[in-house]
């Protein structure tokens, strides 16, 4: 493998920047001649979460089971045979390695020269391991979704000492309707790696799965309208929020899901049929209660769940209304039937994919998924009901089996921002030398000092 320490500007300077490295950690780090502003901003983000660069791998943060589960449902399944036949079965013969990441840096797929794969595997660079710069420092894979944007790094340019002998060309990878980062395509190895041209190759690569994507999303949405209107069963009433990936349902989940984003939002995102817009506050609420009862809700059993005190359903019917003009401008299929109000199609909440990932022991994926409580401000007690459940849920799993670092990613919630158990538990397993005890010390003496107050 090439070695790329060659004594050029950039590599000089990146070298010259790892022997003054440790003074990043207090804030320190200086302008220097040939040090890219990306590196050294990238150097300061890395140093700010606590990334050590003298770790010698990535961690794990996906297991197979997990692993296997997570990509099977994610969105880029449905574009890798694009990004095998672009990327990975050129990349075979050249030295090069390529590994689609998720959206918070994790690789999902990697792929290549197979002597580079087993070198790569010394560093963790393998699936189900975290490349974001939160866990590894700058590399090309966590910087360009830090950046948004397409990046090359170079040898020494990387955070992490032991990288030093890679290069890296990444490119975040866009939802083609709503424009959000689903994930990452990245390129792997020697000087090839940051060849002139190999930004533009994964940028062309990543330019083409979108629009396949695309492509694909429209034929699908087409087949869809061209069959009669799929009504849930009663037997799938168990599985509302796990069905992506499983039967007739994997297809459609690896292009899009009927999805509906109720964490940490106070106004839904609905996700119908390829395209996506921001629900009301009652809409949200109404959409919520009706993907949990795939049965269906009499108006007075809605009214209840909807609203505080006696519920009015002639109030209901009115917003129900609404509610229907919203959706049949939207997608026709999805309008709900009424006597009683139900949904005439699959809507995936990320509520029943936290509820889903948490029975079967993935606290992790889970962990990832949560973003917050169910429309926190909403008071419907069947929302609040909801809401109360899932967190409950989460943090004893989180308390049960979570490692330190799940138990800081949850303590970082706003619901656990006095979460004293939750501290004391991350303190029990976080190493004695661990520059993340001192936070969490100190986050706990304020808490029991205000308890004592």
């Amino acid at each position: 493998m090439t070695n790329l320490l060659q004594p050029e500007p950039r590599q000089r300077a990146a070298l010259s920047g790892h022997e003054w490295l440790e003074h990043a950690l207090d804030g320190g780090t200086p302008e220097l001649p040939g040090l890219r502003k990306l590196i050294r901003e990238s150097w300061q983000r890395s140093a700010s979460f606590k990334a050590n660069p003298d770790n010698t791998a990535a961690p794990l943060a996906l297991d197979v089971e997990e692993l296997e589960d997570y990509r099977r449902q994610h969105p880029l399944a449905a574009i890798m045979p694009v990004i095998n036949k672009l990327l990975v079965q050129p990349s075979h013969d050249s030295g090069l390695l390529v590994a689609v990441g998720d959206e918070v840096g994790r690789l999902l797929w990697v792929d290549g020269d197979p002597t580079l794969q087993r070198r790569a595997e010394g560093m963790m660079f393998v699936p189900g391991a975290d490349w974001s710069e939160a866990s590894v420092g700058t590399s090309a894979p966590g910087t360009a979704l830090a950046l948004g944007r397409g990046i090359q790094i170079a040898g020494a340019e990387h955070y992490q000492r032991t990288v030093h002998p890679w290069s890296c060309t990444a490119v975040p990878f866009h939802d083609p309707d709503s424009g959000a980062v689903l994930g990452v395509v990245d390129i792997t190895g020697t000087a090839t790696a940051v060849a002139p041209h190999t930004l533009s190759l994964v940028e062309a690569t990543v330019a083409a799965a979108q629009a396949q994507l695309r492509v694909e999303r429209l034929q699908h949405a087409a087949e869809l309208a061209r069959k009669p209107v799929r009504r849930r069963s009663p037997a799938s009433a168990g599985r509302q929020g796990h069905s992506a990936g499983q039967g007739s349902g994997a297809r459609e989940g690896s292009l899009y899901r009927n999805s509906l984003q109720l964490l940490g939002r106070d106004q839904a995102l609905l996700s119908i049929g390829g395209r996506t817009v921001s629900l009301s506050a009652r809409h949200s609420e109404i959409l919520a209660l009706l993907s949990m009862h795939p049965d269906g809700l009499t108006a007075e059993e809605l009214s209840l769940l909807l609203y505080p005190g006696d519920g009015s359903t002639m109030t209901l019917r009115a917003e129900m209304v609404r509610l229907r003009k919203v959706l049949q401008q939207l997608y026709p299929d999805a309008v709900p039937g009424s006597r009683p109000y139900r949904l005439p199609i699959d809507l995936v909440p990320d509520t029943g994919q936290v509820l889903s990932c948490l029975q079967r022991g993935a606290h992790r994926i889970a962990l990832e998924i949560y973003r917050g409580g169910v429309l926190p401000r909403s008071e419907a007690p069947g929302i609040v009901e909801l809401r109360n459940r899932v967190s409950s849920l989460l943090r004893e799993a989180v308390l049960t089996d979570g490692s330190a670092e799940s138990l800081l990613k949850y303590a970082a919630l706003p619901e656990a921002s006095d979460d004293v158990g939750i501290r004391r538990a991350a303190l029990r397993l976080l190493p004695p030398r661990s520059p993340k005890r001192a936070a969490v010390v100190a986050d706990l003496e304020r808490l029991e000092a205000e308890l004592r107050a």
